[in-house]
């Protein structure tokens, strides 16, 4: 358990980056111009109470500079690595060069104050090859820092979980790996691959193009890891995930569990680019009667299935985990599931992308309160517009169908229709609500749109939005909203 204690101005409040006690957004356009050098990223933060906005380029989070092709931004967590109660950011350049090695990837961590972002301790980098993880090698194509996810365990101990899906492992390419950081004033690094046996055996073995930590999601309790090109058998890119608790051994998580669509008691079966696991979202759960919470709901996202004849469709499953890693299937969602709105269509790619919250985690948990979000960014609107997408909302426990609710460009999400919009390919969020990001089609729609968790009856308006050239925004937008935290 840590004795650190919150810093004078820190409020401890959830995404709190300047200490007032106010959630903040970070809003990350990672194909952004920068000093006119493309693609090399760029993430907002607009401080919530109107108390402005600050542009974090890789220069002003002092880390290196800005090359083309970078894409600063391309994934971010939100936690408190130093316990100081200001929240911190961390970010993903996955696409950074690191010496001769192309594509190698960085992460920086900025430091919240009360002054905001940046503008007290100085930020940290995680590269391979040096600092905390220098005697991890660095590469070309590693993509450290591809996925990210973060928080404390129930332990109270920081934590960020780093995917490396390029990494090679001995001759096996692009097997992966990822990152686990602990601690908060002592600090240690490992590297975890599917060959680690520190804590115990992995439960699945490394094979070419597995890019296992290609995602990642965390609670206070459990990490899982996605490897959605996991061959099982000849079944190539058929997926899994991998489920790991926090107690370390010599810094290495422990191993519990695997899952896969063959793994016993799993619905559905393993074929070749389902994609099992491209997609992941963690939350705690509580059972009735429980007195803690040890238990977590895992949802897993399958863009790539096939329902029937209607290629890559999609689906998602939502899974109990136990203490120990035991899994127990709760459900299996895609749009032909009873009283669930739409209808599966061929490139739907409904589960593309998945975001959990439980908004009780200290009461027991109903399909009220832990919500679920999927993105469907292949779906085609009703009058014919192609790839417009949608988010599809559900309650995590209980039937998908008794408290779904889609949201839609044109109608509840506020963006015009466009083709190729790819709608829920932007979704994230915590206790504030649900963001919505919408990168993509005409760039005056680019914006991001806060709704909340729970939308009764046929309402849906967003309580928040943020759009380049307004608030304070900057108005240039390339992939405004790609990421949102």
């Amino acid at each position: 358990m840590s004795t650190a204690t919150a810093a004078a101005g820190c409020s401890g409040a959830e995404s709190d980056f300047n200490g007032d006690g106010i959630r903040d957004t970070a809003i990350a356009d990672p194909e952004a111009t920068v000093n006119g050098i493309s693609k090399a990223g760029v993430v907002h933060i607009v401080y919530g109470g109107g108390k402005g906005v600050l542009e974090l380029t890789q220069e002003a989070a002092k880390s290196g500079g800005s090359e083309a092709g970078d894409q600063f931004g391309h994934s971010m967590a939100v936690y408190d690595t130093d316990l100081d109660g200001c929240s911190d950011l961390a970010i993903g350049t996955p696409y950074e060069d690191v010496g001769t090695g192309i594509d190698a990837g960085r992460i920086v961590v900025v430091h919240g104050s009360p002054t905001g972002l940046a503008a007290g301790k100085a930020s940290v980098e995680y590269v391979q090859g040096a600092g905390l993880i220098s005697a991890i090698g660095s590469e070309s194509y590693d993509w450290t820092g591809y996925s990210l996810a973060a928080g404390k365990t129930s332990a109270g101990v920081p934590f960020l979980v780093a995917g490396v899906p390029g990494e090679d492992v001995g001759t096996t390419v692009d097997a992966g790996a990822f990152l686990y950081i602990s601690g908060s004033t002592t600090m240690t690094a490992t590297l975890v691959t599917q060959d680690t046996t520190n804590a115990g055996a992995v439960p699945d073995a490394k094979e070419e193009y597995d890019r296992f930590g290609t995602t990642v999601a965390a609670t206070a309790t459990h990490l899982a890891v996605g490897s959605p090109g996991e061959a099982q058998g000849t079944i190539a890119e058929s997926g899994a995930v991998t489920i790991f608790s926090h107690a370390l051994t010599a810094g290495y998580p422990k191993p519990l569990n695997v899952i896969t669509q063959d793994t016993p008691n799993v619905l559905g079966g393993c074929e070749t680019g389902d994609g099992f696991g491209r997609s992941l979202a963690a939350t705690p759960y509580r059972a009735a009667g429980a007195t803690s919470t040890t238990e977590s709901l895992l949802a897993v996202g399958i863009p790539g299935e096939d329902l029937s004849t209607t290629v890559d469709a999609g689906a998602v499953q939502v899974f109990k985990i136990d203490a120990a890693g035991a899994y127990t299937e709760l459900a299996w969602i895609d749009q032909n599931t009873t009283d669930v709105g739409g209808e599966s269509e061929a490139g739907d790619y409904f589960g593309q992308r998945v975001a959990a919250y439980n908004t009780a985690p200290t009461s027991t948990s109903t399909g009220a309160n832990v919500r679920l979000a999927v993105g469907v960014p292949g779906e085609d609107a009703a009058n014919g517009v192609p790839d417009r997408g949608v988010v599809h909302m559900f309650g995590m426990v209980g039937a998908p169908g008794e408290t779904d609710k889609i949201l839609e460009p044109g109608s509840e999400i506020p963006t015009p229709e466009a083709p190729r919009e790819y709608a829920g390919m932007s979704i994230g969020g915590g206790a504030a609500g649900l963001y919505v990001g919408m990168p993509y089609g005409p760039a005056e729609g680019h914006a991001v749109y806060l709704f909340p968790w729970t939308i009764g009856g046929t309402g849906g308006a967003p309580t928040e939005t943020f759009k380049p050239g307004e608030g304070g925004l900057p108005a240039d937008r390339k992939t405004f909203g790609t990421v949102v935290r």
